[in-house]
């Protein structure tokens, strides 16, 4: 089942992306967050953008989100996208899933593009990413250090839908809008 993640959902969310921090270089933080911190990042994100978690038998199998890409104002139509999989759910869907209700959802928002940061070489996400539809655009070489070496990330993008002339504004997802009266 796919939802919106909640504040609860720290403690799992946080567990699945540790080994990622600790151990690999796939993400660039080198100490993983705690569950309070986990909790503070769904509650600052959910003001504006989702973060959906793939709730399977109880457990959390992974989660995907969006987040501002630039704070400056022409960037507000375009968002950076982020997804873990815990290691007993890869290969199983659960990506394709999250994704594909977390795309559909920006689209509802009034979004444009969405863009993913990938370590390269990083052949599965690398792969993952191009399956569904994201082409790369660049590669900012040697810009993080992290488990003794300099290593590069790719950008991937995304088209959510065909650029306008004159868009809208992006919309608040329904879950940040007061309720009626």
């Amino acid at each position: 089942m796919i939802r919106l993640a909640e504040k609860e959902d720290a403690p799992q969310i946080a567990a699945i992306y540790r080994p990622f921090c600790e151990d690999s270089c796939v993400s660039f933080e080198t100490e993983a967050p705690d569950a309070p911190e986990v909790a503070a990042r769904i509650e600052r994100i959910r003001r504006r953008l989702p973060w959906l978690v793939d709730e399977r038998d109880g457990r959390i199998a992974g989660y995907a989100y969006a987040s501002p890409h630039r704070e400056r104002a022409a960037y507000r139509w375009v968002v950076e996208v982020t997804i873990y999989i815990h290691e007993a759910h890869r290969g199983r869907g659960v990506g394709r899933a999250l994704y594909a209700e977390l795309f559909d959802r920006l689209r509802g928002q009034g979004l444009f593009k969405a863009y993913a940061g990938i370590l390269v070489p990083n052949p599965a996400s690398q792969a993952f990413h191009e399956a569904l539809g994201f082409k790369p655009v660049g590669v900012y070489r040697k810009v993080g250090y992290k488990l003794g070496a300099w290593r590069d990330v790719g950008w991937w993008e995304l088209a959510l839908r065909p650029e306008i002339d004159s868009p809208a504004e992006p919309t608040l997802p329904p879950q940040t809008l007061d309720p009626k009266p």
